[in-house]
């Protein structure tokens, strides 16, 4: 359903991905982790071509773009089957709950208001937002404002979500109803690749993690496999270093 064949990517002549290869079937939970500055965001913001790899392919489903020869209706088509949370909420912030729901599939999916005003409605009631779909941004606590994101991710019927960090930005008290929400969209059938620091909750969410080191795909593997009984030393190393990751087991 999903692959990245051959990418590569460097920034200022700095090599920033090495020749990543990967598949993800309908339904997975992908999980990247790795050290700072491992390449994580970079690899995963490949897969909606928010980043140019130098070389290499994406595809999704019946979109694929080659960076030897990428078009802008390719691009696009490639980005239609896929939606991105960010760390930091990217909503309108001089739009409504409702308006910042609905303006993807008004504006993009060219939906009736009416019908898109539906559809947002019933995800805000379904991650406990639904008297909120009137207030603007500024007026709900960073937590909401994730969920916001992911609502509006949500609603566009994507084929895969992406998220980058989606906890990094908010305060902790707030941290444990975003997941929750991800957790039962994962449970749904959703398709997800994310990136997170958030251990306990990759181990449980996750059916693959992914670790990369040095923008190289190291090792692949369910999370057992790669925090219990990871094959590379770099793995390995990692979690020795890090040993608050290795208390979520």
């Amino acid at each position: 359903m999903i692959r990245l064949e051959h990418i590569s990517k460097s920034f200022g002549g700095n090599p920033v991905l090495h020749d990543i290869s990967l598949s993800i079937d309908k339904g997975e939970i992908v999980s990247i982790i790795g050290p700072s500055g491992a390449g994580k965001t970079t690899l995963l913001r490949m897969f909606n071509w928010l980043e140019k790899p130098d070389a290499g392919r994406v595809v999704i489903a019946d979109a694929a773009v080659d960076a030897a020869a990428a078009k802008k209706s390719n691009i696009s088509r490639l980005r239609s089957k896929s939606s991105m949370v960010f760390q930091h909420y990217n909503l309108f912030k001089n739009k409504t709950v409702l308006h910042n729901v609905t303006e993807n599939l008004v504006v993009v999916k060219k939906q009736p208001a009416a019908q898109a005003e539906e559809k947002a409605r019933g995800i805000l009631s379904s991650i406990g937002l639904e008297d909120k779909a009137n207030e603007y941004p500024s007026r709900l606590s960073g937590g909401q404002q994730q969920r916001v994101g992911i609502a509006r991710a949500l609603a566009v019927d994507p084929a895969v979500m992406l998220f980058d960090e989606p906890t990094s930005a908010l305060d902790p008290e707030w941290v444990a109803e975003v997941l929750e929400v991800i957790k039962r969209i994962a449970l749904g059938g959703m398709t997800m690749i994310l990136v997170s620091h958030e251990m306990r909750f990759v181990r449980d969410v996750s059916s693959r993690v992914i670790f990369l080191h040095g923008g190289i795909l190291v090792e692949d593997g369910t999370p057992e496999e790669i925090f219990i009984r990871p094959r590379q030393e770099r793995t390995r190393q990692f979690f020795m270093k890090n040993s608050e990751y290795r208390e979520v087991w």
